[in-house]
């Protein structure tokens, strides 16, 4: 079992920053990819960035690529998703989720556990 818990959401005007955090526990962290995904109002949940296992690789949607930026602290048990530049299309609720595999994945289906996310509000 692996249980994940995702914080620094909030509402924030168009053009700010934010930092999320995803705190893991439960297994070896460290072996495993994560990813971050995002779930607006009537839509489906979107792939948004992901990271091997070390951190040497990350995946970012094209919608958010130049503005967000993925990284892991492993000795933290702790993967971030830095995003900056917000526009109001990125209001969602924002969640991560691991892999159970060292190779990251944009396929949604490809995560075996997820958090239950953290809510992010760009106001324009």
């Amino acid at each position: 079992q692996v249980q994940l818990v995702e914080s620094g959401g909030g509402l924030v005007q168009a053009g700010g920053s934010l930092k999320l955090s995803c705190a893991a526990s439960g297994r070896t962290f460290s072996r495993y990819a994560m990813g971050w995904f995002r779930q607006a109002p009537g839509k489906e949940r979107e792939f948004v960035a992901a990271i091997n296992w070390s951190g040497g690789r990350t995946y970012y949607a094209d919608s958010v690529k130049g503005r967000f930026t993925i990284s892991r602290d492993n000795a933290k048990n702790t993967v971030y998703l830095q995003m900056n530049s917000l526009k109001p299309e990125d209001t969602a609720v924002y969640f991560c989720a691991v892999r159970l595999l060292n190779i990251a994945s944009q396929i949604r289906g490809e995560y075996d556990y997820w958090g239950q996310g953290t809510q992010v509000t760009v106001s324009s």
